[in-house]
């Protein structure tokens, strides 16, 4: 694997190339950092997918984000329905089943309903052409491979995984999927969305010049979590309760801080070959994981990145991106400074009904997504981002084992490592894994 990712590549079939191949030429007035003139391809997002023949999607995974992603597949064009969905728990089936009629009058056959822990594999043989992971992370490298063994496009959230095995599955299904011509599409929002790659096409022109250092921050308030609840076996309160377990979730700088990550990796082109960083657990309430992190990546040119993420309550809260080159610098999402903090560009968002411009992209990045992978299913324009989301998930990998355990922790590691999360049986009962907390280093000796 390359370790420098191509800017043209890069926006080409990862920038979130809006209609997987229909972009319009468009030269930025910007030179590179020799002087030249750089032509830069520039997406064209389309406001709905064209329409065509009718698509079938099927939905793994029916929580809140599951179900919103089904719903956002339906917003995307003319003539796509949701026909078959799959959980493990009859209650969050029930309740997508019923927001999908309610808000999209899409009806799903009690035929096409399956639960259970094979309930993914019901799906995926129930005659769809898409389909949408939107389990816990942990299981999305089977689902996933699943999904191309047999020969469906697909949608999937991040993260794509919860360990280095998971991750390195993940890719080599990418691979498969590309050479069937499959599509894909994976939940990292900001690469479909029309500021960030307007952005983008500004620092690959060369506008900052060569970029020296960056930083990326999700620091925010607690999430949810679930009380144990007498009735559920531990197996279940752990799914429900999944985003505060690590063998379900990887922990927030996989589950949530994997976009800021996976903006920098998209913009700089290149992903971290060794990280160094430390977190802890200060008010966390369920699960094994730490409620901060702090890790500074170094690319193979010596640039560092400084990544931070934090869900705490009252504490200063930052979601953002920057990064510094050699003539200016970058917030990432729409806007260009020079070397003396002045706004040399900005991204001209639509205006409102007085003429002041909204703030916001035209199109929610949600459903830019799936109008970007029905485009590309109907255009015969395969479009694949899955291995990119694999990289940028192994990053936040890298990092929080290496706050984990203190040490420094090199991609080359992580491409070999035989890490897996999880337990080995899945059945309603006991959870057969470590469930201590990580402390990174060793005791004092007194």
């Amino acid at each position: 694997m390359k370790n420098s990712i191509s800017r043209r590549n890069f926006l080409g079939k990862a920038a979130a190339a809006g209609a997987a191949g229909a972009v319009m030429p468009s030269l930025l007035n910007s030179c590179a950092p020799d002087g030249r003139i750089k032509d830069v391809i520039l997406p064209e997002f389309l406001d709905q997918a064209p329409d065509g023949p009718e698509l079938k999607a099927g939905l793994i995974g029916c929580g809140g984000r599951g179900t919103g992603a089904a719903t956002d597949f339906l917003s995307a064009g003319p003539n796509l329905k949701v026909t078959a969905l799959g959980d493990v728990f009859p209650d969050r089936l029930n309740s997508c089943r019923e927001r999908l009629m309610e808000q999209k009058n899409n009806e799903v056959a009690d035929e096409n309903c399956f639960i259970g822990f094979d309930a993914f594999q019901k799906v995926i043989d129930s005659g769809v052409d898409v389909i949408i992971l939107a389990t816990p992370p942990f299981f999305r490298p089977e689902h996933f491979a699943a999904a191309v063994d047999a020969r469906k496009h697909v949608f999937m959230e991040k993260p794509v995984a919860v360990d280095p095995e998971g991750a390195r599955s993940i890719m080599a299904s990418a691979k498969k999927a590309e050479s069937m011509g499959l599509s894909v599409v994976t939940g990292t929002q900001r690469r479909h969305q029309r500021d960030y790659a307007s952005t983008y096409a500004q620092v690959a022109a060369g506008t900052i010049g060569e970029i020296v250092s960056a930083n990326c921050y999700w620091n925010q308030s607690k999430l949810w979590h679930r009380d144990p609840n007498a009735e559920w076996t531990e197996m279940e309160y752990m799914i429900r309760d999944w985003v505060n377990w690590c063998w379900l979730s990887g922990d927030h700088i996989v589950e949530q801080h994997v976009h800021n990550l996976d903006v920098i990796n998209w913009f700089t082109g290149k992903y971290p070959v060794q990280a160094v960083g430390f977190g802890s657990r200060q008010r966390r309430l369920t699960g094994d994981q730490f409620d901060n992190f702090s890790v500074d990546y170094v690319l193979d040119n010596g640039v560092h990145i400084h990544s931070m993420c934090r869900q705490i309550d009252g504490c200063e809260n930052n979601v953002s991106e920057r990064i510094q080159g050699s003539r200016g610098s970058t917030n990432c999402r729409n806007a260009i400074y020079d070397l003396e903090g002045r706004e040399i560009w900005k991204y001209k968002y639509p205006l409102d009904e007085e003429g002041n411009e909204t703030g916001n992209v035209k199109v929610s990045p949600y459903v830019q997504e799936h109008i970007d992978l029905v485009t590309a299913i109907r255009t015969d324009k395969p479009f694949n981002e899955a291995e990119n989301t694999a990289i940028s998930t192994m990053v936040g990998i890298m990092g929080r084992i290496s706050s984990y355990t203190g040490r420094l922790v090199t991609w080359d590691e992580m491409m070999n490592s035989d890490l897996k999360l999880g337990p080995e049986v899945f059945e309603f009962g006991p959870v057969d894994i470590p469930k201590e907390v990580p402390v990174p280093g060793e005791a004092y000796k007194g």
